[in-house]
């Protein structure tokens, strides 16, 4: 990628500002992040859905089953829509689907703590002690987001998300916790009308502003825009989003009608009025006992909702500008234990994603016969990360600083976005 500081302001800017420091430092100012120049798909997706299997689902029994195998335990697999691909049979409607969607059956993360891996893979970084990274919901909505958008740009539903971290609480996720229920505080309070709030939001703005005066900084004005968000979302029409009964009964069913089916397509709701990230949590995957009978009920939730998500938005012509990624904190062993359960894997599991300029039908990544070791391609988080910022459009080396002033980009430098899911 070459470089001409005349015909970029950003770069010019670089240049003059920092150009200096960066020349005596043996380095040249960055570019404007114009994505990798060899990948097609920079950009091409306009928001995303995380599908988060929260507990780490069982690689065998989904993406990447091992039939005939003593580590495959009873889960057959089945041929799906993609000619070559085969998935557990516990997933029969996304076996249809299977010509949109791509796996990773390579991914070797490390990371077998479920608090440290699940920070890991929403961020791309390590957990450290000194640092609270950024997950990829704020990153995105960082450079992507609309600040005058009636509805927030990043919500989570049915579970929390490592949240915004440094970046602070504009950044962070709305959260929605039971999707089959009415979200709390749209409305205004019994005995509170429109006059009469209007009035305590003076009374708010006046106290905020003294306020601010004496406690200056971005956490008094992070609180400050997080109301203005909250009372342009109560005052909006587009907070119909978040009411999943309006939608016809049979396309509800479509979906499954639990907490995870009703999450995806309020997500689905909510990605139609302008959000650019949204998070559904389906948990219960850290099955040490009783894995297979516990894994076929979470997989018919799983199947449901994924399976009726894609079809939704391919319906409506969305599919090709939303990715959508399905993935939990790492695998399960190939080893069934003596509680005919599966452990904490984090060597070669395998994840699913979809939509926007994600070629579908392919597999990424092999493990060996018994599941034990990946035998080509290893990928880790920060290419997943890297991956998700490139479709994406964000620039994955911009600079963001931590409360005592360290510098860090938005994904890891070591991460490279994977080709053989966009070429």
């Amino acid at each position: 990628m070459t470089f001409d500081p005349c015909c970029d302001r950003r770069g010019f800017l670089s240049w003059g500002l920092g150009g200096a420091l960066s020349l005596s430092l043996g380095g040249l100012a960055r570019p404007v992040w114009a994505g990798d120049p060899q990948l097609p798909g920079f950009g091409a997706a306009k928001r995303v859905v995380v599908l988060w299997l929260n507990g780490g689902p069982s690689q065998i029994e989904t993406w990447n089953p091992l039939p005939g195998t003593p580590q495959g335990g009873p889960t057959q697999a089945i041929e799906t829509a993609a000619k070559g691909v085969k998935i557990a049979a516990t997933l029969p409607r996304m076996a249809e689907h299977m010509q949109d969607v791509a796996l990773i059956r390579s991914m070797a993360t490390k990371e077998g703590n479920h608090q440290r891996a699940r920070h890991f893979l929403h961020t791309g970084y390590v957990p450290s002690g000194t640092v609270k990274h950024p997950d990829l919901g704020a990153l995105i909505c960082q450079q992507k987001a609309d600040p005058e958008a009636e509805l927030p740009s990043y919500v989570a539903i049915a579970g929390a998300t490592p949240g915004a971290g440094f970046l602070g609480v504009s950044l962070a996720p709305f959260t929605v916790g039971n999707p089959l229920q009415p979200v709390e505080n749209l409305a205004y309070p019994r005995g509170v009308d429109g006059e009469r709030f209007a009035r305590r939001r003076k009374l708010r703005e006046q106290l905020g502003r003294d306020f601010a005066r004496s406690h200056p900084g971005p956490e008094t004005s992070g609180h400050d825009a997080v109301y203005e968000k909250a009372d342009r979302m109560m005052h909006s029409p587009r907070a119909a989003a978040f009411k999943v009964e309006e939608e016809p009964q049979a396309l509800r069913e479509s979906y499954g009608l639990g907490k995870f089916g009703q999450g995806c397509l309020m997500a689905r709701r909510l990605l139609e009025q302008g959000t650019k990230v949204v998070e559904v949590q389906l948990g219960g995957w850290d099955t040490h006992k009783d894995n297979f009978n516990r894994t076929a009920k979470l997989c018919d939730e799983l199947d449901r909702g994924f399976s009726g998500l894609l079809a939704d938005l391919k319906q409506r012509d969305m599919l090709k500008d939303t990715l959508v990624l399905c993935m939990g904190e790492f695998g399960r062993t190939p080893k069934i234990n003596a509680n005919e359960g599966r452990d904490h894997f984090a060597r070669a599991w395998s994840l699913a994603v979809a939509g926007g300029p994600i070629q579908g039908g392919r597999v990424v990544g092999e493990t060996s016969g018994d599941g034990m070791q990946v035998t080509k391609r290893p990928l880790n988080a920060q290419d997943l990360m890297a991956t998700v910022m490139h479709v994406m459009g964000v620039d994955r080396f911009h600079t963001n600083y931590t409360g005592l002033g360290r510098p860090l980009t938005a994904v890891d430098e070591s991460g490279k976005a994977i080709p053989e899911l966009l070429a």
